[in-house]
């Protein structure tokens, strides 16, 4: 069945069942990695398509359309359970960049530094795609990214918004990025976490080719029947499956301890 949408985003769709595009919004990634070669396939700017752009409360929870802004994010009025997403906003790139770049292009550009990721993937997001011949498809924002600038967008689709379950946008939540500068800087380690009654969430990026939920870790977090330091909870075992990588940002090892660390600061961030 065909979706009911706006005019504009019909015929963009069916653009997009013609041929290979490069779509883009806000061009913030893509421009950039084509300093010095060409582009192999024509743009099809998507920035002005109407409702594609907003946030809005639903029935079900809560809708970030493909090409809001991180600007956008950041001034709206959103739950505690999104200050997590706000604080990762502000640090993708500059004030210029954030005010162009948008939620989708940073999710399906893929990288394992992607600062909305695991913010997103502490709030359980979905991510709805479509397609003029397959109408539209909603996947969890884990299964969406599969490797480093790997996505299960297909080439007749784009992305058109991001879904949060009410139920998930509870609690509380918290944002920490390590890097070797305060601005302007990709990550060596992030951590996303929220707390909520008898529920924790907790996302490490940076140090997996996929930004990843810690299961293990949340589950000995919801259980914690004590008010003791963090660090008696978070343990390095927690962290021991994660894969990051050596380079000139920082070793594996250098990693999976500011993992640890980052989680801790984030949490004690929540609880006071």
């Amino acid at each position: 069945m065909r979706l009911t949408r706006p005019k504009e985003l019909t015929e963009t769709l069916d653009l997009l069942a013609t041929r290979q595009w490069h779509v883009l919004a806000g061009g913030t990634d893509l421009y950039p990695a084509h300093v010095e070669r060409p582009f192999r396939h024509p743009l099809l700017d998507i920035s002005g398509i109407s409702g594609l752009r907003g946030i809005e409360r639903t029935d079900t929870g809560w809708r970030i359309g493909a090409t809001t802004t991180w600007t956008d994010v950041v001034r709206a009025e959103l739950p505690p359970a999104f200050d997590a997403l706000k604080a990762a906003g502000r640090e993708v790139g500059s004030i210029q960049i954030q005010n162009a770049a948008t939620v989708a292009g940073n999710l399906c550009n893929a990288s394992p530094a992607a600062d909305g990721v695991p913010p997103l993937l502490i709030l359980d997001a979905t991510v709805e795609l479509a397609s003029a011949a397959r109408g539209a498809r909603q996947m969890p924002l884990q299964d969406f990214i599969q490797g480093n600038r790997q996505t299960d967008l297909q080439p007749d689709e784009m992305m058109v918004a991001l879904h949060v379950p009410t139920h998930s946008a509870t609690g509380r939540s918290s944002f920490v990025k390590l890097g070797s500068r305060r601005y302007l800087v990709i990550s060596i380690a992030m951590v996303a976490a929220r707390l909520a009654d008898g529920e924790a969430a907790v996302a490490v990026g940076s140090c997996s080719v996929v930004a990843r939920r810690m299961a293990v870790l949340e589950r000995d977090l919801a259980a914690r029947d004590d008010a003791g330091p963090w660090e008696k909870c978070v343990k390095p075992e927690h962290f021991a499956d994660l894969k990051p990588i050596d380079d000139v940002r920082a070793s594996a090892g250098y990693r999976r301890d500011a993992a640890r660390i980052c989680t801790i600061r984030a949490l004690t961030e929540i609880a006071s």
